[in-house]
């Protein structure tokens, strides 16, 4: 069995804030970014998170990123990564509560921080890069999974890190959810499956699917950088104290109607900004 994801009032008062909270209240998010002139994902992601809600966003690039990075943000802080060393000394300060890596981080870089990312066992979304590196032999990112992991792959990820499940999928055997369920059992982790029927899973066997067909259909959501403002949303909500399958669920759920909220026309550097109308649509 899994559950349809909707619109509940335990949603809405997931995504309130109270008055009374402080911006650390709401979570210090770190997003990672790669080299130069591979920043624009990463930023979307940050950008993301944080008009999703989150108190504080980081992005950490190598330092000759920093210029770059600098000039395109404002409310988003940088500081330099140079190494994984360094990620682990950021994460001394426990108010830094959530990370995100893969949308523009390059293939080596992701080769040497989501290990060192994954040893944390802070909430932690892995998306494009930081799955990508590790097709050729995933056995290291397994081993390395913990249950505050979400990673979200589109179907062509899934079939280079699952192939046997992939090969489900596609000769029909095996249902998109059932798939989900079964990559979160094997690795320890939340799974997202994207797609227009986007199935995820817990390891504990929970799943849910996000049917953006029909009245919610949001075809303007396959443009490039879609997936990393998703990743950036699940990061933000997960600095909010929400679950990774909670954080999951709620940021499919809010991706999808800020694409409907803006319409045709749609590109990825629209959806953070759509965020605060449909906040506003459900009187946050």
């Amino acid at each position: 069995m899994f559950r349809q994801i909707t619109l509940t009032e335990e949603m809405r008062s997931r995504l309130a804030k109270s008055p009374e909270a402080h911006k650390y209240d709401h979570g210090h998010a770190l997003i990672l970014a790669g080299s130069p002139g591979k920043g624009g994902a990463a930023r979307l992601a940050a950008r993301a998170a944080l008009r999703v809600g989150a108190g504080l966003v980081t992005l950490a690039c190598p330092q000759i990123s920093l210029a770059e990075n600098a000039a395109q943000l404002t409310a988003i802080m940088l500081t330099a990564l140079p190494d994984a060393y360094s990620l682990r000394g950021h994460f001394q300060d426990p108010r830094l509560n959530a990370l995100c890596l893969g949308p523009g981080l390059g293939l080596p870089r992701a080769l040497e921080m989501v290990p060192a990312a994954l040893w944390l066992r802070r909430p932690t979304v892995l998306d494009a890069d930081a799955l990508t590196a590790f097709t050729a032999d995933p056995g290291p990112l397994f081993n390395a999974m913990h249950d505050q992991t979400v990673i979200t792959p589109h179907q062509g990820e899934f079939r280079r890190l699952f192939p046997d499940l992939a090969q489900g999928l596609e000769d029909g055997s095996l249902p998109r959810v059932a798939a989900a369920r079964q990559a979160a059992a094997r690795i320890n982790c939340t799974v997202l499956l994207k797609g227009p029927e986007t199935a995820i899973a817990h390891p504990s066997g929970a799943a849910a699917v996000h049917s953006a067909t029909g009245p919610r259909a949001a075809p303007w959501l396959a443009t490039a950088g879609s997936g990393d403002v998703l990743a950036g949303i699940i990061t933000g909500l997960m600095a909010r104290g929400l679950t990774p399958f909670e954080a999951a669920c709620t940021g499919t759920w809010l991706h999808v109607e800020a694409a409907l909220s803006f319409g045709p026309g749609l590109i990825a550097e629209d959806l953070p900004e759509e965020l605060p109308k449909v906040f506003r649509a459900l009187n946050l």
